[in-house]
């Protein structure tokens, strides 16, 4: 296109006279007529380089890897449960020795004790009668109940208590013993049930 320096109608391109008013078009005009090169577009700024990766987290101290998400310190596992005392041991044995009784032949039978529980009275099976003292064969007149008295061996004493005969428990020939009352024993103590006579012997254990 041709620009008229006159009148400033862009003419065709190869015209010497312009359309519009009649000028003669110079070639300066042609010259100012051709649009200048469109300036190059700016370069988009480069981006910006990639942000450094992070760094390694550093090692937690031991002590931090016990404390539980919220904070707060885990919880200490529980304490091993307590373990039982060994149980006592026995310094010393006992035994009752027959002295008198309706049977003459077990004069000086013994019946050792042991610690704990031991029941004085005759066999029975049917009524759960099973005594560490049994008497089935010292009591034919059947004067000793199935579960007379009880001597019991425990923490260094000896007791003896009547549960309930019908004829009743007797120490050293005192009066009888009230049931359910324990009575301490010693060494050479004399015990009656029914028609039959007990000596205690207590013997330490070297």
């Amino acid at each position: 296109m041709i620009k008229c320096g006159e009148c400033g109608y862009e003419n065709m391109d190869g015209l010497d006279y312009c359309d519009g008013c009649g000028a003669k078009l110079s070639a300066a005009s042609a010259e100012a007529s051709v649009p200048a090169p469109e300036a190059p577009a700016p370069e988009a700024p480069a981006a910006a380089p990639a942000v450094a990766e992070a760094a390694p987290a550093a090692p937690v101290p031991a002590e931090s890897a016990s404390k539980a998400p919220t904070g707060e310190m885990a919880a200490a596992p529980p304490p091993p449960p307590p373990q039982p005392a060994p149980a006592a041991t026995a310094t010393f044995k006992a035994k009752l020795t027959i002295t008198r009784g309706t049977i003459p032949e077990r004069r000086n039978h013994e019946f050792d004790l042991e610690n704990g529980n031991n029941l004085i009275g005759r066999w029975d099976p049917e009524t759960g009668s099973f005594p560490e003292v049994d008497l089935e064969k010292d009591d034919e007149e059947a004067k000793i109940s199935r579960k007379h008295a009880l001597i019991r061996i425990e923490g260094g004493k000896i007791t003896i208590e009547d549960i309930g005969s019908l004829n009743g428990t007797y120490v050293n020939r005192q009066p009888r013993l009230q049931p359910g009352s324990p009575v301490e024993l010693k060494d050479g103590d004399e015990i009656i049930v029914g028609k039959t006579f007990f000596k205690l012997t207590v013997s330490p254990i070297s």
